[in-house]
């Protein structure tokens, strides 16, 4: 089952039509896509189910009904075990950005967050999940595909935010400074930290 949050209520990606209580199913083939936005901004709707018989073209088929935007991303560790955060838009989030020409989705995921918070020395550990998100740009609906890495770095430097992307702090955050932060994050953050 895929998740794709639209604010921080999911759309969930099934194959399984459930009764409904606090939320809607919709066949994924007929749904209109804005209406359901819409609804989930604008009712007590906690959550919307897109079924599709097929579990392995499910997300294929989602993919297709917005435009896409392929971003990159990174949860890193420095050498006391701390993790990177950025603060944008009044919410703590994880660096990230959209891929340029001819570049691979892990160059993307490292210069993102070079350019983001100044940190250097980036090495990728491993793939994380890809969180699914929907968001409006210039009156359009789009799903970001954020493709995540963990990574690590020594380096102790000095952070510095990226401020012409309206981020507004950088901060390496202990294991209780994480926890308090994701209070005030995304639900796609959440599901990664």
């Amino acid at each position: 089952m895929y998740k794709i949050f639209v604010g921080d209520k999911p759309i969930l990606l099934t194959t399984v039509a459930e009764e409904e209580t606090n939320f809607k199913n919709y066949l994924l083939k007929k749904v209109d896509m804005v209406k359901v936005i819409k609804k989930l901004n604008k009712t007590e709707l906690s959550e919307v189910r897109l079924i599709h018989k097929n579990p392995k073209k499910i997300l294929k088929k989602f993919l297709k009904k917005l435009p896409n935007v392929v971003a990159g991303g990174g949860k890193v560790y420095n050498a006391n075990g701390e993790v990177l955060f950025i603060y944008r838009n009044d919410k703590w989030d994880l660096p990230k950005g959209k891929t340029e020409k001819k570049e691979s989705i892990e160059q993307t995921s490292i210069r993102e967050v070079e350019e983001e918070t100044g940190v250097k020395g980036l090495e990728i550990v491993k793939p994380l999940d890809t969180t699914y998100h929907i968001f409006k740009r210039n009156g359009r609906y789009k799903i970001k595909v954020t493709y995540w890495f963990e990574m690590k770095t020594n380096y102790d430097g000095k952070l510095k935010a990226q401020e012409n992307e309206g981020i507004t702090k950088v901060a390496w955050l202990n294991d209780s400074q994480t926890k308090e932060a994701l209070k005030n994050s995304y639900a796609n953050i959440k599901l990664l930290v």
